[in-house]
């Protein structure tokens, strides 16, 4: 049941509270933004996550606001006062303004009418109590209007100031609205919970785990919020959490090693998500890359971590701090610095699990060298006499392995030389 009565304001002393001053300071461009907007729609007000984030002091990025006018009406009024506006979810109620380059998300009140676990059927309302009471969080159910007062139904900001993460409401009504929820918490307790977590979300989120309440959810939302997890603030945590209450097993069912995460920690690795998802989870990377539908990008991350379920398969060329300066050139022309930097980690992990200086140094190295590059390609091999076809490729890769044994040295005259070499060789 909410602390305070729908509609009632928690702690609106407004000299104090004032949060559009407030977002003068912190974002000035931002609150001459909210300026033109409230001049064509005065009833809107800040919501979610940018009041939760003055009150606590934190920087602010997205500007979300709500209004009780229907989408079609602020699109128009929008429009008419000379605003850019985008309809970038209309079905959902929202429309993007956007003032001086940034914009401004402004969605209407809604009610919930039909919800299934991953979508919602939502009506328009004028009732803010009512949009505030289908919002997750009770930190994220506070809204705040042109003259600064802070609207709080729900006790939002006593949560906030104790460091307590609540579900609005019932969680296990919450979490059957929409499971991604169970993620959301985890993140959001890492981010703004202190001390124990909240029993009943805990007990809601560990039975709608055991349900399967998860496996309804697309891949790539499950991995937008777990990638957010393993790459904020105290992932151990969360993760601890997450194993506590069965849905670590639920997103990682062939496995996970924890410890093995903890060393990385340990070692002082930064939040990477990719890195730490391949230090965790036991599944290949190509399983694990389809499964949570990573891009292309972070799939090759991942794979080129080295880490594989497959204990035959050969672990790839790994940075050694005691590596000399040909070494290191030879593993810069292979691969690149950011992947290099990426394995070390994994590796320090392993032998060390704690932080080095001697491998702070080796990453510091590679981030700052320049990438050999091989100065030779398969037209220069035609060149030289090998008619087109196989030979081209078997000596261009035999130049180039002279060219590393050198520590990639050697400039593009020294490597036609010893590419005309080869070629007189074996005519």
């Amino acid at each position: 049941m909410p602390r305070d009565r729908p509609g009632m304001t928690y702690g609106c002393a407004v000299a104090a509270d004032d949060l559009p001053c407030r977002l003068a300071t912190v974002l000035p461009d931002g609150r001459a933004g909210l300026d033109r907007l409230w001049a064509v729609l005065p009833r809107a007000r800040l919501v979610g996550g940018v009041v939760r984030d003055l009150l606590a002091g934190r920087p602010v990025s997205d500007l979300d606001l709500a209004t009780p006018e229907p989408p079609d009406q602020v699109l128009a009024a929008l429009e008419a006062a000379g605003i850019k506006v985008v309809a970038t979810g209309l079905a959902h109620g929202t429309v993007t303004a956007v003032i001086a380059g940034r914009p401004y998300e402004i969605t209407t009140l809604r009610r919930d009418e039909r919800t299934d676990g991953r979508h919602a059927v939502v009506a328009w309302t004028d009732d803010w109590a009512e949009d505030a009471a289908r919002r997750d969080f009770t930190i994220n159910a506070m809204s705040c209007g042109r003259d600064g007062v802070v609207h709080d139904a729900f006790g939002g900001r006593a949560d906030l100031e104790a460091g307590h993460v609540r579900f609005v409401g019932d969680p296990a009504t919450r979490i059957r609205e929409d499971a991604l929820r169970v993620l959301r918490f985890f993140r959001f307790h890492a981010r703004y919970g202190q001390g124990t977590p909240d029993a009943a979300a805990m007990a809601a989120i560990a039975d709608a785990a055991a349900a399967g309440a998860l496996s309804r959810l697309s891949a790539e939302r499950v991995w937008s919020e777990l990638r957010r997890i393993l790459s904020g603030p105290a992932v151990m945590e969360s993760l601890g959490l997450m194993e506590r209450t069965g849905v670590l097993a639920r997103l990682l069912p062939e496995g996970y090693d924890l410890p093995a995460l903890a060393r990385l920690v340990a070692a002082g690795a930064p939040p990477d998500a990719i890195l730490f998802l391949g230090v965790l989870a036991r599944a290949t990377p190509g399983l694990l890359a389809a499964r949570l539908r990573l891009s292309r990008a972070e799939a090759a991350s991942l794979a080129s971590l080295g880490v594989t379920a497959d204990s035959a398969a050969p672990d790839p060329e790994v940075p050694e701090p005691g590596a000399d300066d040909d070494a290191r050139r030879r593993m810069l022309a292979n691969e690149a610095a950011e992947i290099l930097v990426r394995r070390s980690w994994r590796v320090q992990a392993e032998r060390v699990g704690a932080p080095s200086a001697a491998w702070d140094g080796l990453r510091a190295d590679l981030l700052a060298r320049a990438r050999p590059v091989f100065p030779l390609a398969g037209r220069d091999v035609v060149a030289a006499g090998v008619a087109a076809g196989p030979r081209v490729g078997a000596v261009l890769e035999r130049v180039r392995d002279w060219w590393m044994a050198g520590g990639c040295r050697a400039g593009r005259r020294a490597c036609m030389a010893q590419l005309e070499r080869m070629v007189a060789d074996t005519a």
